[in-house]
């Protein structure tokens, strides 16, 4: 099994935990989750300590993502609040957890119900709560992010969801943080947050993952393989097969999100973020 590896190109900014989330059906697909700094941003004091407990808001996190972090943040300790419409259960017992660890998790979670597009209630909700930290992890859009810095004017830190679909289409690859982002992109929002949250007095974090899978993943990224071949239908392989592209674990992901709370070296930078490996369509149809 693989472990959670700080990969930069001359000195590792930080380490991260090890992982066990990583072989895709018998093929060495890694989704330990791999660590490039953006070092054209300028870095600011970060006030927040991931040891210590914070009053913490998840925007969203009731369907992927969210339901992995929210465990470890309570687990560590952290007042723990989702913000959501309210139209699916907070939480959910999870295949393999005990009925006395969900009901642990559960009673601690607490729950803000509001739309996150309704400006003015956003602004007052949070501003009466005053959280210390917020992990943004479904915001699509810098406007949709503007009144939750407005209402937490001493936030210590705001963690971000990005997409790896920012860049620009190139022959170049790997990515890089500094390569130039897309206007025309499906997630150019995202690329505004993140130049919203640079322009603003805040310690940010954004992390760009490219494809993820695992457990409750409501996207048909390596379901829809399984649905392929049960329905007895073949496999699409574009052009050659040859381009190349990454996985990762959901739970990797989650403990990533996790590792920068906090994180000095975290503070105002841009991460990719994805399995260690890399595969080609070709290797991803044959796995």
């Amino acid at each position: 099994m693989a472990s959670l590896v700080a990969i930069q190109p001359k000195q590792p900014s930080f380490s991260v935990l090890p992982s066990s989330h990583s072989d895709f059906n018998g093929a060495r697909l890694i989704s330990s989750f791999q660590y490039k700094r953006k070092p054209c941003l300028s870095k600011g004091a970060l006030q927040v300590t991931a040891s210590s407990e914070k009053k913490i808001l998840i925007m969203g996190g009731t369907r992927f993502i969210g339901v992995f972090l929210s465990r470890l943040l309570v687990k560590e300790g952290h007042q723990v609040t989702l913000f959501t419409r309210g139209k699916a259960p907070i939480s959910q017992q999870l295949p393999g957890e005990s009925d006395q660890d969900y009901a642990d998790f559960s009673s601690k979670l607490l729950h803000l119900k509001g739309d996150r597009m309704d400006f003015d209630f956003v602004k007052s909700s949070l501003s009466a709560e005053g959280y210390d930290v917020v992990y943004d992890i479904n915001g699509r859009e810098a406007t949709e992010v503007e009144p939750i810095l407005d209402a937490l004017p001493n936030l210590e830190q705001y963690i971000y969801c990005s997409s790896a679909g920012v860049y620009l289409k190139t022959d170049y690859l790997p990515h890089f943080e500094v390569d130039a982002g897309d206007p025309k992109s499906r997630h150019k929002g995202k690329l505004e947050t993140e130049s919203l949250l640079v322009s603003r007095d805040v310690n940010w974090t954004s992390l760009r993952p490219v494809y993820i899978y695992g457990p409750l993943n409501y996207n048909p990224v390596e379901e829809w393989f399984f649905h392929r071949l049960k329905a007895g239908r073949p496999i699409p392989i574009p052009n050659s097969g040859m381009q190349i592209t990454q996985l990762g674990h959901v739970k990797d992901l989650a403990k990533a999100f996790v590792q920068v709370l906090g994180n000095e070296k975290a503070s105002k930078q841009v991460f990719n973020i994805s399995g260690e490996k890399y595969v080609t369509f070709d290797g991803l149809a044959k796995a």
